[in-house]
């Protein structure tokens, strides 16, 4: 059993964490979103140099930069779904990190529950409230002849006229 532990220990330990990998991924992210502009432009570049080709009746000269063109464009497209890809797996191991925090805290209140539960002691608690209710129903009749005196006391000394 020490020896599990050990490789277990071992393992946390070398394994990057999971906010380092989160951090990479992202980077790698916005790396692929900056190849994909600057494809986009190389494109419009190549597109540019087709036009001035064809207008001096250059041909051949315009089918390689149209297929430079589209190379680019699709060399571009690639680097986005690479990118969205990448943002998927980053979103997941967030989710999965946030996951990980939840549980984390959630044991935690199981285990207060549980401290709490074995404080309690259900007697008590009973007596306590059974006390409370017979306090409350005293109150409630000593407020009643409380009422009743004022309210003999007011009609003693309103005027009959009203």
């Amino acid at each position: 059993i020490s020896d599990v532990i050990a490789i277990k220990r071992m393992f946390r330990s070398s394994a990057p964490k999971m906010e380092d990998t989160l951090f990479t991924l992202k980077f790698s992210m916005k790396q692929l979103e900056r190849a994909s502009k600057k494809c986009e432009k190389e494109e419009k570049s190549y597109k540019a140099k087709l036009k001035k080709a064809i207008e001096q009746k250059n041909i051949d000269v315009g089918k390689v930069y149209a297929e430079n063109a589209i190379r680019k464009h699709n060399e571009g497209l690639n680097y986005l779904r690479m990118s969205a890809r990448v943002d998927a797996v980053a979103s997941r191991i967030q989710s999965a990190m946030m996951m990980k925090d939840i549980a984390k805290q959630m044991g935690s209140v199981v285990k207060g529950l549980d401290k709490v539960m074995q404080s309690m002691d259900l007697e008590k608690i009973s007596s306590v409230m059974e006390k409370f209710e017979s306090q409350f129903e005293d109150l409630d009749v000593h407020s009643q002849v409380m009422e009743g005196a004022m309210g003999a006391a007011t009609t003693l000394t309103t005027p009959q006229e009203q």
